[in-house]
């Protein structure tokens, strides 16, 4: 079996990447570590560039039919990889899971119908409805004595009134990295059938369980699940291809699957673009070696940056996802405020994070690390964040 290189260190400045090229626009100053925007640094793997390239020969890019492993590759590997059993035609491509997110806000709800979203979570699932004049309903998670979280039904009953139409779920969670439970995704596919919510699972990361966890797709535990769900996926953050837009959606009710496929065939949303089918198949037809060696690096660097912590800056505490490249860091133990802790992590210790406040409620003393990096730039960025800390004391 061929061996990729991880360590392999790629600059990516002056190539119109967000996490390098937009530093200096975000956080004002542009020699940060960049450890923020959830890609990763690693190269994207040959299989998917070859098969670009491949495609490159050909000097005419014009308008292009859905090619013809397109649905078979994605129910294969959905199948293969989380046992659930997907219709082709229950398929389209998206461009992309937040405007997906938008599109199905848009075909789906009227004026004064509500969102519900659990926080701490992925900020553009409280942008999108409200830029779209829709207003979100907080149901928070419950933050568990080991650091976890775990859905509050009680209070989900409590806030989910009668404009309450759709409730945005993280699958796995961001920024926590949570495989949710089956007994959570039945529970919350009952509450939702019950009540008429139509549910948007957001499942880009399931492709990146760890330590052995397994990630359940939301619409497969359940009739209720899949008769009131859309879920959204796509190759990008696993294959680290999220340039190339290569998203889908997977409907199984035929109502709710007319409705929205209607509306994204009316506004020609629903054919992709001539590379992302060709890296999508490539990845999903040739990409499972390199994504085994990719999950264990990335938890080899979790585990570097937990005993990091653990041995030299306790008062942070990192969460050991369960799932994905990203680290949810407790920095609630260095008692500083929102923007002291910006500060620290910016301007003192020279990295660029994402601050938790962006998240939502509950994400106040947080920062969110993105560990898919080669092991000697994460283990530069934890030195300097010790030093960083030792200075403020």
């Amino acid at each position: 079996m061929k061996q990729y290189d991880f360590d392999k260190i790629i600059e990516r400045r002056g190539t119109g990447a967000i996490k390098t090229d937009a530093l200096n626009k975000v956080f004002g100053m542009d020699d940060l570590i960049p450890l923020w925007v959830a890609d990763m640094d690693f190269e994207t793997p040959d299989f998917i560039t070859d098969a670009i390239r491949k495609r490159l020969d050909h000097p005419i890019f014009g308008y292009t039919a859905e090619p013809e492993d397109f649905r078979p590759s994605i129910t294969d590997w959905i199948y293969s990889h989380h046992g659930w059993k997907v219709e082709s035609e229950w398929l389209n491509f998206i461009p992309g899971i937040v405007k997906g997110i938008g599109m199905a806000i848009n075909a789906l709800l009227e004026k004064d119908d509500k969102v519900i979203i659990q926080p701490p979570v992925y900020h553009p699932f409280r942008l999108v409805p409200q830029k779209n004049g829709h207003e979100v309903v907080f149901n928070p998670l419950k933050e568990m004595p080991d650091g976890g979280y775990v859905m509050d039904f009680e209070n989900l009953e409590a806030v989910c009134d009668e404009n309450c139409r759709m409730l945005i779920l993280s699958n796995p969670h961001n920024p926590a990295g949570i495989t949710w439970p089956r007994e959570t995704l039945e529970r919350l596919a009952e509450f939702c059938h019950h009540k008429g919510l139509i549910v948007i699972s957001d499942e880009i990361h399931s492709d990146m369980a760890l330590y052995g966890n397994r990630h359940i797709p939301f619409a497969s535990v359940s009739e209720e699940a899949a008769a009131c769900s859309i879920t959204f996926g796509a190759p990008s953050k696993t294959f680290n291809i999220a340039g190339i837009v290569c998203s889908y959606a997977v409907v199984p009710d035929d109502g709710l699957r007319k409705r929205f496929y209607d509306w994204m065939e009316a506004n020609e949303m629903g054919s992709a673009p001539l590379f992302s089918s060709i890296a999508l198949i490539a990845a999903f037809r040739h990409g499972e070696p390199w994504r085994r060696q990719m999950i264990g690096y990335v938890e080899a660097n979790i585990d570097y940056v937990v005993e990091f912590c653990r041995k030299r800056i306790p008062q942070i505490k990192p969460l050991r996802p369960q799932a994905s490249f990203l680290v949810w860091l407790d920095c609630r133990g260095l008692s500083l405020s929102h923007e002291g802790l910006n500060s620290l992590f910016a301007e003192d210790a020279g990295l660029a994070l994402n601050d938790g406040e962006m998240f939502n409620p509950g994400g106040e003393g947080f920062m969110r690390l993105n560990v898919g990096t080669s092991r000697h730039i994460l283990e530069k960025a934890m030195k300097k964040l010790e030093a960083a800390i030792k200075h403020l004391k």
